[in-house]
C-alpha cells in the first residue's frame, strides 16, 4: 500500500493525529497498551510543540492527570513505586492497594512525570521519597539502571530515565552520581560515539542519552578535550539528506531529534551542512493525513509523530515551540517545572 506524503508542513493535521492518540482512536496501538502513558507523553509533547495544548478542554486535561496519578504505586517494602504503563494489572480486588507484579517502570515513571509538566500539574500528589528510594535499588554495580525490578534490560536509555526523573524531583539522593559518569564514560566507543553500554556499538539514541545525563547532572566538563571533539564529529557525520542514528544505516525522522538533540546540548548544531534543507526529509515522511513516519512512503505513529515535530523544532522550522532538549520537552513545560521546583524549597 502506497501511503502519500505532503511537503507541505501541515499542523493542523498533526494536532489532528495527535488528539486522536490521546483519545486511544488508533487500533494499530491496542498491542502497545501496557506502554499506554508513553504514548500520552508524546501526544502531549507533540500538542505541546504545536502550541495546542489548548486544543484539549480543560476537564479532559483534569480527567488525563487523576488517570496518570491512577498509575502511581507506592510500595516501600518491594521497592517498586513510581508509575506503571497503563492500567492493565490494575483489577476491582487490587484496587487502591499493592499486589503481585503491580509494578512501576522507571520509562513510564519518566513519562509519567513529564505529562504532569506539561499539563500544568504541581506534582503535590507525587511520592518523591518513595520514586527515589525505588530508583536507588535500580542502578547496578557498574552504574547503569534497569527498568524495573525484574525480566527486564539495563542501558542507556534507563540511565536518562533515571537522570531525568532526579532532575525532575530535584533530588539526587537516587542515584550514586559518580557510578552513571563511570558508566558513561566507559561507554564511549573507539568512534568517538556512546553506546548502549561499554565495548557496544556507537548509536546516536544513546549518545543523546548519555550527553543528556551529563548536561542534567552539570558532568558535561568530565568529558576531555579529545572525548568532546570526537563526539560532536562522529554526531555530525550521521547527517546526510536527514539523520541517522548509526554509521552506513538509512536516515530515520526520529533521529531529527537524538542526533539533533545530543548536537544542541554540545553547542554544534550550527555545523551541519546544508542546514537550509535539513527540514526536507522530515517533511518527506508527512503522512497528509497527519502524523510522521520512520521512513519515506510509510505509515505514521506517535513516537516518530513526536521526535518529528521536536527535530523540526531544532530547526526553527514551522514556529514549534522551543526545546529544552536536555529532558526531551519544551522549554515551556521546563519553565513551569523550575516554578513548581521553587516551592519545594
Amino acid at each position: 500500500m502506497e501511503v502519500k506524503h505532503t511537503l507541505e508542513f501541515t499542523p493542523n493535521l498533526h494536532k489532528k493525529y495527535l488528539l486522536m492518540v490521546l483519545n486511544g482512536k488508533l487500533p494499530n496501538l491496542s498491542s502497545m497498551d501496557t506502554n499506554r502513558s508513553v504514548f500520552m507523553y508524546f501526544a502531549l509533547a507533540g500538542l505541546d510543540l504545536l502550541n495546542e495544548l489548548d486544543s484539549i478542554p480543560e476537564k479532559r486535561k483534569q480527567s488525563i492527570i487523576e488517570w496518570i496519578y491512577s498509575l502511581q504505586v507506592v510500595n516501600e517494602e518491594e521497592l517498586v513505586s513510581g508509575f506503571q504503563g497503563s492500567t492493565v494489572l490494575n483489577t476491582e480486588e487490587n484496587k487502591g492497594q499493592n499486589s503481585p507484579y503491580k509494578w512501576a517502570h522507571i520509562a513510564n515513571t519518566y513519562s509519567c512525570l513529564l505529562s504532569l509538566i506539561i499539563l500544568g500539574d504541581d506534582l503535590s500528589r507525587v511520592d518523591r521519597r518513595a520514586i527515589l528510594n525505588t530508583l536507588r535499588s535500580l542502578q547496578l554495580s557498574n552504574g547503569s539502571f534497569k527498568g524495573a525490578k525484574d525480566g527486564v534490560e539495563d542501558d542507556m536509555r534507563f540511565v536518562f530515565c533515571a537522570a531525568s526523573i532526579c532532575y525532575i524531583l530535584d533530588d539526587w539522593s537516587g542515584m550514586d552520581v559518580e557510578r552513571m559518569v563511570s558508566f558513561i564514560l566507559n561507554s564511549i566507543s573507539y568512534d568517538g560515539g556512546i553506546g548502549q553500554g561499554p565495548e557496544l556499538e556507537s548509536h546516536s539514541g544513546s549518545t543523546f542519552c548519555a550527553v543528556a545525563c551529563l548536561a542534567l547532572s552539570k558532568n558535561l566538563h568530565r568529558l576531555t578535550k579529545a572525548q568532546f571533539h570526537a563526539l560532536r564529529r562522529w554526531l555530525l557525520l550521521r547527517f546526510g539528506c536527514g539523520f541517522s542514528g548509526r554509521p552506513n544505516k538509512p536516515v530515520d525522522t526520529c533521529y531529527s531529534f537524538w542526533t539533533g538533540g545530543a548536537l544542541k546540548i554540545l553547542d554544534a548544531y550550527q555545523f551541519i551542512h546544508d542546514n537550509k534543507l535539513n527540514h526536507l526529509y522530515v517533511l518527506m515522511t508527512q503522512d497528509k493525513y497527519g502524523g510522521f513516519s520512520k521512513w519515506v512512503n510509510t505509515i505514521s505513529d506517535p513516537m516518530h509523530t513526536y521526535f518529528g515535530l521536536a527535530g523540526m523544532s531544532l530547526m526553527n522550522f514551522g514556529g514549534l515551540n522551543k526545546m529544552f532538549c536536555e529532558l526531551n520537552v519544551t522549554r515551556r513545560a521546563h519553565e513551569h517545572l523550575k516554578r513548581v521546583q521553587e516551592t519545594w524549597k
